[in-house]
């Protein structure tokens, strides 16, 4: 008399178990997958708004010649020179004072007082 086998109930367990594992992989990979594709969907408004506003800068750019740009660099330019012409006096200014104390302290006697030569300032830098 053989004893006929019965199915392990162990397996069916394990099997139920198991699809029951898979089923909550693929729900929760279907939730990914829609979380990714809203992602994409934001990314793409935002590129397009972000080429949107490109255009536009890029229309402001070709109306509006960079005649600011130069006026800007211009007055920058001048205030440089003003800057330059002042440094000019102001080192003038200081060789004199300083020949008049060598004057004072050593009289006139002794050698020339050597004169502070401030470099030339170049006139038109661009």
């Amino acid at each position: 008399m053989q004893k006929k086998r019965e199915p392990k109930k162990t397996s069916q367990k394990t099997s139920g178990n198991l699809e029951d594992k898979i089923l909550q992989s693929l729900i929760d990979l279907q939730k990914v997958h829609l979380d990714v594709a809203e992602k994409f969907d934001k990314l793409s408004q935002q590129i397009t708004n972000l080429l949107a506003l490109f255009e536009m800068t890029a229309r402001s750019f070709a109306s509006q010649p960079q005649m600011q740009g130069v006026e800007k660099d211009k007055e920058f330019l001048e205030k440089i020179d003003k800057l330059l012409d002042q440094n000019k006096l102001l080192a003038k200014g200081l060789t004199l004072m300083e020949e008049r104390m060598r004057e004072r302290i050593y009289g006139s006697q002794q050698r020339p007082p050597q004169r502070f030569q401030p470099p030339e300032a170049k006139q038109n830098l661009y």
